[in-house]
Parts: structure tokens; sequence; C-alpha cells
């Protein structure tokens, strides 16, 4: 379950919300009704088991020319 407070009740009920981000409930935290930031508790979300070296193996790939030189029109050409 979640909430979404503004900036003003964020500030003066801080410890309250994290009584409840400290149970488990999201707090959102919005500014002028838009969410901003949200405010949860550490380690919401963690995985309990522990990693396996090479579970990832295969899953992604580098480009053969990934070091080589950039080309002088990719670094003379202006940020758009």
């Amino acid at each position: 379950m979640s909430i979404q407070v503004n900036v003003l009740e964020a500030k003066t009920q801080l410890s309250r919300l994290l009584d409840r981000a400290e149970a488990g409930e999201d707090v959102i935290i919005a500014r002028a009704g838009r969410p901003v930031a949200r405010l949860v508790r550490i380690g919401a979300g963690a995985p309990d088991a522990p990693r396996v070296l090479g579970s990832l193996q295969g899953k992604g790939w580098i480009a053969d020319d990934f070091d080589a030189p950039l080309d002088a029109d990719f670094l003379t050409r202006p940020v758009p």
C-alpha cells in the first residue's frame, strides 16, 4: 500500500512518515500534486538469495570495435 503527501505535510510529519515506511508502506512525496520522491524502507525489494556468479553469462555483448577511435565527423559535430 502507498500514500501520497505534499511537501509541507512531509516536512511536518516526517517522523510519522518514517514509521509508516519502516512498517513497509511506500510514501510518495508530491510537489503541487505531482509525485517527485518515494520514501521506502531500506532493503525493500532486496533479494534474499545470494548472487550466483556467472548467472548472466551470454546475456550481453560488446561490439568488436568497442574501443576503436571515433570518427572526426562525430567528434566535431555540434551537440543538439
